[in-house]
C-alpha cells in the first residue's frame, strides 16, 4: 500500500513536543481560503515552481528523458536553483517507516517524534494506519487533523496514535461551509468523541482576521472545547505567496485590518502561539 506525501520536514518544532519530523500527506477535503499549504490540496502529484529567484533561463522547458517529468512537461531535475519540483511522492508504508526510524535517537533524546499533517492525513487513512502500526511502540506518533471524515475512520486512526491535534476553525456550520467548503457536522461529532475517548489531544483554532478570531466564534468554540486544552494560532501572512507555485490563485477575502487580539479569558485552558 502506498501513500502520496508532499514533504517530510525534519527538525520541526511547532507540531508537537520535542524535535519532530512532520510528514505532509497530500490531499484535503477542505478548501480553507487561508490555507498555507496549497500544494497539499490536490491528492495527485503536481508541479511546484518557485517564482522568486527564477532567472528565466528556460532549461526546465527543454525536453528531458526523465520518466517522472513527462506528465508535467517540465524537467524537474535541471534547475540550477532547484526551483522546479514535483509536489507529491509515492511511498510504501515500509519505506516511509524506515526513513522515519532513522531519527529515532533524536526523537528519544528530545521527547519528540513524528507528526502526520497535510493536507488531511485521514484522507489516506488506510495508509496512515499501516504506517502507524509499523512504528507503534518505537516512535511517538501525533496526527494533525481537521476532523472532517467519517466517525469510524476518525476513531480507528486516533486509537492507533499517541496524540491527536484537531482543528476547531468555526463553530457555525454555515460559516464553516462558506470559508472551508464543507459543513462542520462531522467535525463536531468527532470532537465530542475525542473529548471523552481518553486519547491524549489538543485542539487548535487558527486566528483568521475577521473570520475565526471574532469574539462570537471564539466564545462558541470555547463552549465546544470546554476544559480541554486549546492552542490559538496566529495568521500566517506568508500563505498567499505559495499559491502561484502550484498554479492556483489565492482567494483574497481576508481583511488583515480586522485582526484582533484574542481574549484568552474566553477559554478555560488556552495558550497563544507566539
Amino acid at each position: 500500500m502506498n501513500g502520496i506525501i508532499f514533504d517530510v520536514k525534519e527538525f520541526a518544532l511547532n507540531d508537537g513536543d520535542g524535535i519532530r519530523t512532520t510528514v505532509f500527506f497530500k490531499g484535503c477535503p477542505l478548501k480553507c481560503i487561508w490555507c498555507h499549504n496549497p500544494e497539499g490540496l490536490s491528492s495527485a502529484p503536481e508541479l511546484y515552481v518557485k517564482r522568486n529567484g527564477c532567472r528565466e533561463c528556460g532549461l526546465c522547458r527543454r525536453p528531458c528523458s526523465h520518466e517522472e517529468c513527462r506528465p508535467f512537461g517540465r524537467c524537474t531535475k535541471i534547475c540550477p536553483l532547484d526551483l522546479v519540483k514535483i509536489a507529491g511522492k509515492s511511498y510504501s508504508a515500509a519505506e516511509l517507516a524506515s526513513k522515519l526510524l532513522a531519527s529515532k535517537d533524536i526523537f528519544e533524546k528530545s521527547g519528540g517524534g513524528v507528526t502526520y499533517s497535510g493536507g488531511e492525513p485521514l484522507l489516506q487513512s488506510d495508509f496512515l494506519i499501516s504506517l502507524a502500526e509499523k512504528l507503534h511502540g518505537k516512535i511517538h506518533q501525533t496526527v494533525e487533523t481537521s476532523g472532517y471524515c467519517a466517525p469510524a475512520i476518525f476513531r480507528s486512526v486516533a486509537k492507533k496514535l499517541d496524540f491527536v491535534i484537531m482543528d476547531v476553525k468555526l463553530a457555525d456550520s454555515t460559516l464553516h461551509k462558506k470559508y472551508t467548503g464543507v459543513g462542520n457536522e462531522k467535525i463536531i461529532k468527532n470532537l465530542k468523541w475525542l473529548k471523552g475517548s481518553g486519547v491524549p489531544h489538543l485542539f487548535r483554532t487558527p486566528l483568521i482576521p475577521g473570520i475565526t478570531d471574532t469574539e462570537e466564534n471564539l466564545l462558541a468554540v470555547s463552549e465546544l472545547v470546554g476544559d480541554d486544552k486549546i492552542e490559538l494560532l496566529p495568521y500566517n501572512h506568508l500563505a498567499p505567496a505559495k499559491y502561484e507555485s502550484v498554479g492556483r490563485k489565492f482567494t483574497d477575502l481576508i481583511n488583515e485590518e480586522a485582526m484582533s487580539v484574542p481574549n484568552l479569558s474566553i477559554f478555560k485552558n488556552a495558550t497563544l502561539r507566539k
